[in-house]
């Protein structure tokens, strides 16, 4: 308990908070006290107190640091992991979108039959059509009203994206991932890969592109990121800066999607291992904090810290004291 740094927290943080000026005014604070009630600065040897400040502010600069460093060291870990569900994920897909259909030889008495069937089912629709009121097959019966704004778009895929003949995407509300099928063996030197804020570029060198367009909203360029799957499946992460709206276009030259149909599946966390589950919970917790103007889990702590030392000190005054 003796050599416990943190057994003073409660106390010096009543105190940061008093001070307006910030970390420079409390350290103003805390260097007078040592001036006028101790002899720190005229007790030893010439120059010896510099040492110890120096010595002192090094040690917790290095620990300051080490923890910074641990903290982006886990969140690097965490998003890699994330990174390799996604992958592992989309390679699935990928791998029960190419899996070749089956074959299966029929005898020529059952082809006589299937055929037959087919026949009797033709005839039958034929005189269903012939009577009165009663829609045939050339009088096809009229669609249902839509809104005007949504005729001509394309249903959504189940990705909530759309198949394209060169490529296909799919999004969340997070991120949009676009997957080309090649049709040969490449290596990541042999691709063009251009991502920009608002525009995309996505060829094989020596050949027209395959993408070249405005993207249909901005994304994070630092966070978007390819990879070459197989040398011959290119897949693309986009990362959305607006995380509150879907696209309706991969880009501008992209037949338009109904965001109305979009039917997105929740998030499945119990997917993930406890240690990243946790982080994406705490991640998730202090994002909605902070829509909603309220504060974060770490800031929670903080105040809890100081309301509880408020209660065990009415004597203090805390009026001067920001909460947020």
């Amino acid at each position: 308990m003796a050599n416990d740094p943190e057994r003073f927290d409660s106390m010096l943080l009543a105190m940061a908070q008093q001070h307006e000026g910030g970390v420079k005014d409390l350290l103003s604070t805390i260097v007078s006290f040592l001036a006028r009630k101790t002899d720190f600065f005229t007790g030893g040897k010439g120059g010896e107190w510099e040492q110890v400040v120096k010595d002192t502010f090094y040690a917790h600069a290095k620990k300051a640091k080490e923890e910074a460093d641990k903290i982006k060291r886990e969140k690097e870990e965490a998003d890699r992991r994330l990174k390799d569900i996604q992958q592992k994920k989309e390679q699935e897909r990928m791998a029960q979108d190419f899996e070749p259909a089956s074959v299966t030889e029929i005898t020529d008495q059952e082809a006589a039959k299937i055929q037959e069937d087919i026949d009797k089912e033709k005839k039958n629709k034929t005189e269903i059509g012939s009577g009165d009121g009663t829609p045939s097959e050339s009088e096809p019966a009229e669609p249902e009203e839509e809104d005007e704004k949504e005729k001509g778009k394309l249903k959504p895929n189940s990705g909530n994206g759309c198949d394209l003949e060169n490529y296909r995407w799919t999004q969340t509300l997070e991120e949009v991932e676009l997957r080309v099928p090649l049709r040969q063996v490449l290596r990541p030197r042999d691709l063009t890969v251009i991502i920009n804020k608002k525009h995309l570029k996505v060829g094989i060198k020596g050949q027209p592109l395959i993408i070249d367009g405005e993207l249909d909203a901005e994304v994070k360029i630092e966070e978007s990121t390819w990879v070459l799957q197989d040398g011959r499946n290119l897949l693309i992460n986009l990362e959305k800066v607006n995380k509150m709206n879907w696209w309706g276009r991969l880009v501008s030259t992209d037949p338009e999607i109904s965001t109305r149909k979009i039917n997105p599946e929740p998030s499945k966390l119990s997917d993930l291992d406890g240690e990243t589950r946790g982080l994406v919970e705490k991640m998730m917790y202090d994002q909605r904090q902070k829509e909603m103007g309220l504060p974060t889990s770490d800031e929670q702590k903080k105040q809890d810290v100081l309301k509880k030392f408020m209660e065990q000190h009415p004597e203090m005054d805390f009026s001067k004291c920001k909460f947020n």
